[in-house]
């Protein structure tokens, strides 16, 4: 039987563990090791309920498997890539609890979390997160990298690019595109504003003056 390591001992490795605990192949295909993370105390304030081992220095093995318990995409790409090139082998990761529709396509090393809905005919780019209890509509595309926090609404025909963070409750509305490396704020609604495109991240823009707009553009600040 394999093991199971997370890479990341934050809050979300610290979820993604329990969830990979409760998961039908724990104990049938991998065993959950602990983790991994270069803070070998991330686990003090916890009871140190798992091991911690170096990130630094690790060679992936072909009796161990991973997950990337990381939420913020340039951190989860920085450290997870290496692991990915030097043959680590990343599980795509569907908790019990969570609703894939038909024509679903999930690439390699993500992680879809309880509650969330996937309806149809849906692609996921590889190692993009959908956390706790989102929806993402039909024809949605999610490009790699990508982390959707908890409750967040992706409707139909929605083209979110790779490396973007979309905060808690943060909603795209039917047919937009949110750009590459973008932050979308909690909150946030991506709405009738006259643009196809969230640019990356909002930054270097200047403050805009219609009231939709403005709404939009302090939210994902």
């Amino acid at each position: 039987m394999k093991k199971l390591l997370i890479v990341g001992a934050g809050g979300f490795g610290r979820e993604l563990y329990v969830w990979a605990s409760q998961h039908p192949d724990c104990g049938r295909a991998w065993t959950v090791a602990g983790f991994l993370d270069d803070n070998l105390d991330a686990l003090a304030p916890f009871g140190s309920f798992a091991p911690v081992s170096p990130l630094a220095g690790h060679k992936p093995s072909a009796d161990t498997v991973y997950l990337a318990g990381l939420g913020m995409p340039p951190l989860k790409e920085k450290l997870v890539a290496p692991l990915v090139a030097a043959g680590a082998e990343f599980l795509t990761f569907v908790h019990p609890q969570a609703l894939v529709g038909a024509r679903v396509k999930l690439g390699k090393g993500v992680v879809v979390c309880p509650g969330a809905i996937l309806s149809v005919d849906i692609e996921i780019g590889d190692f993009a997160m959908v956390n706790l209890n989102c929806t993402i509509g039909h024809d949605a595309r999610l490009g790699p990298w990508t982390s959707l926090s908890a409750q967040c609404d992706i409707t139909g025909h929605v083209r979110v690019a790779d490396r973007v963070f979309l905060g808690s409750r943060a909603s795209i509305i039917p047919g937009k595109t949110v750009g590459s490396r973008s932050t979308v704020g909690a909150g946030a609604v991506g709405a009738a504003v006259g643009a196809r495109e969230i640019s990356p991240g909002l930054g270097g823009a200047p403050p805009p003056t219609n009231a939709a707009m403005v709404a939009l553009w302090w939210g994902c600040r």
